[in-house]
């Protein structure tokens, strides 16, 4: 099972706690991830990537064992820790100000 941390305001749209954990068959990659979240938590497509592109949203950010994978390809294999359940892919929503 993948671990993955969502930021408050995606927690409270799919009415879960800090964490899901999300099943995914075949590659484990961003890109398949986010397909088996977005499949398990539908209230949630549109919110982390665009609808028809599947672009990552502009203040949505994406950690693992301390590497930022924002603009990493979503065919990038994920680190083993998160594979394995050791470690979460976190989604954090960015902010912007100055």
């Amino acid at each position: 099972m993948i671990r993955v941390a969502l930021p408050h305001h995606l927690r409270t749209l799919a009415h879960v706690g800090k964490e899901v954990e999300i099943q995914v068959d075949g590659p484990t990659t961003l890109g398949t991830v986010l397909d088996a979240l977005e499949a398990q938590y539908p209230m949630l497509r549109g919110t982390i990537r665009d609808h028809v592109t599947h672009q990552r949203r502009d203040f949505i950010r994406f950690f693992a064992c301390g590497q930022d994978l924002s603009h990493v390809p979503p065919d990038t294999s994920l680190p083993d820790a998160v594979v394995m359940g050791a470690e979460p892919l976190r989604v954090v929503g960015a902010m912007a100000g100055g």
